[in-house]
């Protein structure tokens, strides 16, 4: 995927981006006549935030989608990207600058702040990999670090002076915290560009946007941890996609895995991207090897304990299963924490944290896949897990055997493990055979009898991308594109999985209106209430089901659904969906999927030649504008108080600029990040909020 010059973080790149600023926002009446008609556009809601408690698994969700809703959608229905410009707002249309800009952007800044910036979860010094290879080198961690990282930029073609100043990446990631800086953000100038624009310290020293430690939630969860997987996962696919020119910062898909040993050649789609996209498979694979030898719970040992081989894990022999609560208890160490101590707290396992870690398994595993009969792999990725940088998998653990397979630390082989005792678990814990369905919870001794339909309908296409995976289909942005598979049992399992509970929700969770229920309990039924959580877990399901079967009832069992909620829950004057009977209140659970949900109807169930029923409410221009509404409405806001998207910056047209001190120099509903919520402002992620009319 094309990479605009946004996304360049060095500093010459980023002065390079000033200028091409220059007028962006000269003219302080143009501003505010454009600030001006878009509130009153939202004139008739208030969307008032509920609480400031960053969620770390349904924001980094919420994100996953808002990526996948961005620049892919808008690509696929035939935008050239270059056109796209944070300056332009509202261009070419505002449906392409909502997508292409705001909701990849917002997607791309969260993730950062969660695993470079915050603080929020344990220090990459102390990372697994990191601390194993410091002990054989003899070197302190820090230093082993510090070395990776020039090794990682010398891959790229990053220079090693632009690496980012006192980061705090992370390897693994904590449950909540407070979004709210702790002290005054640095804006002041680092470099200076044409006109009166320049670049903030805080963009390239990240010492000011921590937040407070104290006021976080200690605690490992699956989803929280696995939701930000899921974003690395994501970004990091597509940062690595491809290669690069070192002197001319020229995309290259690639041809071979040895491309990049021509010395002009470097990984990444670009020395800037190839250096974040580095990064965060160097927390991934620090994280993967701590979930794997620290965090599976054995219920014959009742307690934590390391994970075995995943293709030799046999669940009828003992669970060995992520638990749903760990609280950590951290060392002395503020500036670089490490766990001092681990304490389940909850040990059930909960469908939630499964399919979280499940879908960014899968997706890392797509681009970790060394086997020899796999030709779908990016040239890019094999040159990336070919020893240089990262270490290939040993041959035995890439054959069809699973009897030779040994426990190893490599990217692909400590994901494989932990993919397949995920996979494994959903299936022999959370999924009743006999009702053909998934269930809510596990308490590691018996299912549960509760059936969660947006739960159950997100496990649904988290086993969609793991059937793609395992059957080396692609993943990530081309995750519908057609291809030969392998055809593993593991994969004719996932599908056959998707087909009952696709089949559930259409025989025992559909209502006679079109809409489904919020869920179901065995021996009593179907619930009497309808979520828009619901309707958003059947699309999604349903979708996956069709995806994955290309079977046409599933496609129009979800058309049935989409149509149902919007004709039901879409408020004209609101212009938001209801989330309940009578209420609007959305969390970035219900944002992601809204998100996610208008996504697969213009992709895969608006109106085409063939269907029968052609209502309003599947025509492409309806979905569009469902779309902007619900970003202008419920992600931004009528104010720069509120909405969900409590702060943004350059990337998404707040450029900083001498003497303009509004902290909101776009003339958006989205302040700038140190002026917005609080003392000192706060992070660009997402909040809770109401929508009332």
């Amino acid at each position: 995927m094309y990479k605009k010059p946004w996304k360049t973080m060095s500093t010459v790149a980023l002065v390079a981006t000033l200028v091409l600023t220059t007028g962006c926002t000269s003219e302080k009446s143009s501003e505010q006549e454009q600030q001006a008609s878009k509130e009153v556009t939202n004139a008739s809601v208030k969307v008032p935030v509920t609480d400031y408690t960053f969620d770390t698994a349904g924001n980094m969700f919420a994100y996953a989608e808002f990526e996948l809703s961005g620049e892919p959608l808008v690509e696929g229905l035939g935008l050239d990207l270059d056109v796209l410009d944070p300056k332009k707002i509202d261009f070419p249309t505002k449906f392409d600058y909502t997508a292409g800009i705001e909701s990849y952007e917002y997607s791309e800044e969260a993730m950062y702040e969660v695993v470079e910036k915050s603080g929020l979860g344990l220090h990459l010094i102390n990372g697994p990999v990191v601390k194993e290879l410091a002990e054989k080198q003899g070197k302190e961690s820090h230093e082993l670090l510090g070395e990776r990282f020039y090794t990682l930029a010398d891959a790229v073609g990053y220079p090693r002076e632009e690496i980012f100043r006192n980061m705090f990446p992370t390897f693994i990631e904590y449950a909540k915290g407070d979004p709210h800086y702790i002290q005054e953000v640095d804006t002041s100038n680092y470099a200076s560009g044409e006109g009166n624009t320049y670049v903030p310290q805080y963009q390239v020293n990240f010492q000011s946007l921590r937040w407070d430690r104290n006021k976080m939630d200690k605690v490992l969860n699956p989803a929280a941890y696995g939701g930000t997987f899921l974003k690395q996962a994501l970004w990091a696919g597509d940062f690595m996609s491809g290669f690069h020119t070192v002197d001319s910062e020229e995309e290259l898909e690639g041809e071979t895995s040895t491309d990049d040993r021509d010395e002009n050649i470097a990984l990444g789609v670009s020395s800037a991207d190839g250096m974040q996209g580095a990064i965060l498979v160097e927390e991934m694979w620090n994280k993967l090897n701590y979930v794997r030898n620290h965090l599976f719970y054995s219920v014959n040992d009742n307690g934590l304990s390391a994970a075995s081989v995943g293709s030799q894990y046999d669940p009828s022999k003992g669970y060995v299963y992520l638990p749903h609560t760990i609280q950590v208890k951290e060392d002395e160490n503020s500036e670089v924490p490490n766990a001092e101590s681990l304490q389940v707290k909850d040990a059930s396992s909960m469908l939630t944290d499964q399919w979280l870690m499940l879908w960014p398994s899968s997706e890392f595993f797509g681009m970790t896949d060394q086997r020899p009969e796999n030709k779908n792999v990016a040239p890019s990725f094999q040159a990336l897990f070919d020893s240089d940088p990262y270490p290939a998998a040993p041959n035995v653990n890439l054959d069809t055997r699973a009897e030779n397979d040994v426990l190893v630390n490599d990217p692909y082989s400590v994901n494989r493990d932990v993919l397949l005792h995920v996979f494994k678990n959903i299936d022999a814990m959370h999924f009743n055979e006999g009702e053909g369905a998934f269930v809510a919870e596990h308490n590691g001794k018996e299912q549960g009898n509760y059936v969660d339909t947006f739960n159950a309908g997100y496990t649904m296409e988290s086993l969609r991308i793991f059937q793609r995976a395992i059957d080396g289909l692609p993943v990530g942005y081309a995750n519908a594109e057609d291809a030969e598979g392998l055809n593993t049992a593991e994969g004719k399992r996932a599908i056959e999985l998707i087909k009952k509970q696709a089949d559930f929700i259409i025989d025992k969770l559909m209502t006679d209106s079109g809409l489904v229920a919020k869920g179901y309990t065995f021996g009593k039924g179907a619930d009497e209430e309808t979520t828009l959580n619901a309707q958003v877990g059947a699309v999604r399901g349903l979708t996956a089901a069709y995806l994955a079967t290309k079977d046409e009832k599933y496609r129009q069992a979800a058309r049935t659904v989409y149509e149902a909620m919007d004709e039901t829950l879409w408020d004209s004057k609101a212009k938001a969906y209801e989330t309940m009977k009578g209420e609007m209140k959305y969390d970035p659970f219900t944002a992601g999927g809204v998100a996610a949900v208008l996504r697969v109807a213009i992709q895969n169930l608006s109106n085409v030649e063939g269907d029968e029923k052609q209502t309003e409410s599947l025509e492409m221009e309806t979905i569009i504008s469902r779309y902007v509404d619900f970003y202008e409405t419920v992600i931004d806001g009528p104010d720069l108080e509120q909405g969900m998207q409590a702060s943004e910056f350059w990337d998404t047209g707040d450029f900083y600029m001498e003497g303009d001190e509004s902290g909101n120099t776009d003339g958006d509903q989205v302040p700038q990040t140190q002026a917005g919520h609080g003392k000192y402002g706060i992070a660009p992620i997402l909040v809770p909020v109401e929508v009332k009319k």
